[in-house]
């Protein structure tokens, strides 16, 4: 039997971790690994066109999974594309392992060909990031590097130099058994007894959800009904707060609507669960705060806390709910709810005025029958820019579907990558791709991975020729836009010409047929739909300056923010208030 090498040793502890591919780029330090899973079962290389793609597709698969994921790129350059899709895995508390081949070790410090230091380079998007020196050494520091990544949720780096890879591995390799899965965090009885002293003495209690409240909905829901809260969210709260929720107030923060902006700021408590909500502008500084995170570092650098708790939100309500007062006074929670009915109701008119007669397409229309059309189980991966905007506030979420998208590192580009992650994990689950133009064409040939593995990903294409997200800065500041129109082709054309299934939309009687007819073929397929570049979005509260900034520059841009199908929810809500 052939002596096992250290790629051979590599890989198999890879599979034993559970990852089961690995995306990137193959080069010649990296051709040992690459072909050490070619000659190994229960794993696959994923040869995509670019290494931030690999980055970002191990990022959505770890999200939709819950398990390791990893990808790889080539000494110097190569490993280097890797740094925007690890930024963002690591930011949205991915696991994820990523292999930065290194040059040999004899040339490492002497400004060899292509030389860069992966171990340093890494070093700010990772929670470990290390050098394999001798061959000895690479077991241990790659199960120590899948530890830290699954236990902490989020990325590691191994740096691997190419000579060391192809060389004999160690006889006696030591097999530790592997962390594949992070503990529940409990709260200790001090904080859970201090907490329930402050929601017994606070009148009106608001609480906010970010995205440590996945599998914690039947919880939130339980909690906000015995002390009769209004619930809002961030962007990553939505898909796991927002449906079945008597309670919801909308969202908070630049993409928001309703009233969660006004449930934050005139309750007496605030109860942030599960949120690292990064626009301290949209919290309140005058009512007391509370702050539940399983990540400790995350507690009071948004805000000023009255109380920091550390524990799962799911394991933390579990433990308060029980040992609360149950409150009887509405007073609170029914006039929230009115005013986010009411807001809904103002922005739903100008979302309904002839918005299907419209061209060019609004883009608020497309998201809606997106929405419509879509599978009850559909993953949706949604770029920067105007697409978070129309997924904030068409899709609908129900407990099955995924909204996944650079929510907290903001890079344009990220659909279409995160997409095949997510399309790897399921054949059968319909992946939709929404993509604004600027950022797809930024990371187009990656569509032909699409093609090359038959992912029957769905490219929902906002095609406004502009980078709209930034036309709406530029306004706001007072600037006329510049820099921003992009002079595009014809996406569907490049799309058949790629071997894919490709259709233009320009008018709105054309798009519910065409939708449907790309989620029937059963291949990968591009909508490209023509949008208008005038419609654009602001937040629930603006301040004097941006209004100034409006004034000087959009005196004729129509703002509108319509939000769907929540409308109907809203209104569901107060039909169902208790009647006196």
């Amino acid at each position: 039997m052939a002596k096992q090498n250290v790629a051979e040793q590599f890989v198999d502890i890879l599979v034993r971790a559970g990852v089961q591919r690995l995306y990137g780029v193959v080069g010649d330090s990296l051709n040992p690994v690459v072909d050490a899973i070619r000659r190994t079962s229960g794993i696959e290389w994923i040869q995509v066109r670019h290494e931030e793609t690999a980055a970002f597709a191990a990022g959505a698969e770890a999200q939709i999974t819950g398990s390791l994921a990893a990808c790889a790129g080539s000494c110097g350059p190569g490993n280097l594309h890797l740094i925007n899709g690890l930024y963002d895995a690591h930011r949205s508390m991915a696991p994820v392992l990523a292999l930065a081949s290194h040059i040999p070790t004899s040339e490492i410090g002497l400004g060899y060909f292509q030389e860069t230091h992966p171990d340093r380079l890494f070093l700010e998007c990772s929670h470990y990031s290390e050098l394999v020196s001798s061959p000895k050494q690479m077991p241990r520091l790659l199960q120590t590097a899948i530890q830290h990544a699954i236990g902490r949720s989020g990325v590691s780096v191994v740096s691997l130099p190419g000579d060391i890879a192809a060389a004999p591995a160690p006889d006696k390799a030591i097999d530790h058994a592997l962390v594949t899965s992070r503990p529940s965090v409990r709260p200790g009885d001090d904080e859970i007894e201090k907490l329930a002293r402050m929601i017994d003495e606070a009148k009106r209690v608001t609480l906010f959800c970010g995205s440590g409240t996945a599998g914690a909905h039947a919880e939130v829901m339980e909690f906000a009904e015995r002390v009769k809260s209004p619930v809002g969210h961030a962007l990553r709260g939505k898909e796991w707060i927002q449906y079945d929720n008597p309670y919801d107030v909308g969202m908070s923060g630049l993409l928001g609507y309703g009233a969660a902006y006004e449930a934050t700021h005139e309750c007496d408590l605030l109860v942030l669960l599960g949120t690292d909500f990064p626009y301290n502008a949209f919290l309140p500084d005058d009512v007391k705060i509370v702050q539940v995170d399983v990540r400790p570092e995350h507690l009071g650098r948004r805000s000023k806390l009255d109380l920091a708790v550390w524990g799962d939100v799911r394991e933390t309500l579990r433990c308060l709910t029980p040992r609360v007062k149950a409150k009887t006074d509405r007073k609170f929670l029914d006039k929230m709810l009115k005013k986010h009915a009411d807001a809904l109701e103002g922005v739903i008119k100008a979302y309904t005025r002839k918005v299907d007669k419209h061209i060019p397409i609004h883009p608020e229309y497309v998201a809606s029958v997106l929405d419509e059309l879509a599978d009850e189980d559909a993953v949706f991966t949604v770029d920067t820019g105007m697409c978070n905007v129309w997924a904030a506030r068409y899709l609908s979420p129900n407990g099955k579907r995924r909204i996944i998208g650079s929510f907290s590192h903001g890079s344009m580009a990220n659909a279409l990558p995160q997409a095949i992650g997510a399309q790897f994990t399921d054949r059968n689950r319909q992946v939709v791709s929404m993509s604004g133009d600027g950022g797809f064409s930024m990371l187009m040939g990656d569509f032909l991975t699409l093609v090359q593995y038959d992912l029957p990903v769905k490219v929902v294409l906002f095609n406004n020729s502009s980078l709209g997200m930034v036309e709406l800065e530029m306004l706001v500041a007072g600037l006329p836009s510049f820099g921003t129109h992009n002079h595009n082709p014809d996406f569907a054309a490049i799309a058949r010409a790629a071997g894919a299934y490709g259709v233009r939309v320009e008018k709105p009687k054309q798009l519910a047929g065409a939708l449907k007819d790309a989620f029937k073929h059963k291949g990968p397929a591009l909508i490209d739909v023509v949008t208008d570049p005038n419609a654009l979005s602001i937040p629930p509260k603006i301040s004097a300056d941006m209004v100034t900034g409006f004034a000087l520059s959009a005196s004729k841009i129509v703002l509108d923010g319509g939000v769907g199908r929540m409308v109907q929810m809203a209104r569901s809500n107060l039909r169902n208030m208790p009647r006196p």
